[in-house]
């Protein structure tokens, strides 16, 4: 269901919100090889997200991305939609417009309760929640 670029970036925020700080900024070419995405794929999608507050960045010779704690305070649905735009999630699975409710393609209730549950949990979960599963074990990334 997420498109690569969003799968990349969901993977690009994580290795910043647990290698890099405000103190410790870290370029995007450093962080292409740890999360194998080409340099300026993910520079395009944290240059992205920077320009909507999702990362923090700072140029010039100190300079870098990083994240500061409201940046941590940001929810994954805010993620996916900056990359992929809001309705990626939200359409029809056959890319039918004129499918809801009372007019449903034949997959939209076989998926339709597992897709709202996926935006709910998306829209329910932060970066920083994340993080914390990471640093319990309950949940790794080999970065």
């Amino acid at each position: 269901m997420f498109s690569n670029s969003s799968k990349y970036a969901i993977k690009g925020v994580l290795y910043l919100a647990v290698n890099a700080s405000e103190t410790k900024k870290i370029l995007a070419k450093d962080i292409a090889k740890p999360i194998n995405v080409p340099a300026s794929y993910i520079a395009k999608l944290l240059q992205e997200l920077g320009r909507h507050g999702i990362v923090s960045s700072v140029k010039g010779p100190y300079g870098g991305f990083y994240l500061d704690e409201e940046n941590l305070q940001t929810t994954l649905i805010k993620i996916v939609d900056i990359i992929d735009g809001e309705q990626r999630l939200r359409s029809c699975m056959l890319s039918l417009h004129e499918c809801h409710d009372e007019n449903p393609c034949p997959l939209h209730h076989l998926v339709g309760d597992a897709k709202n549950s996926l935006i709910k949990n998306l829209e329910e979960t932060t970066i920083s929640q994340l993080v914390a599963n990471l640093a319990e074990g309950k949940s790794v990334l080999p970065l």
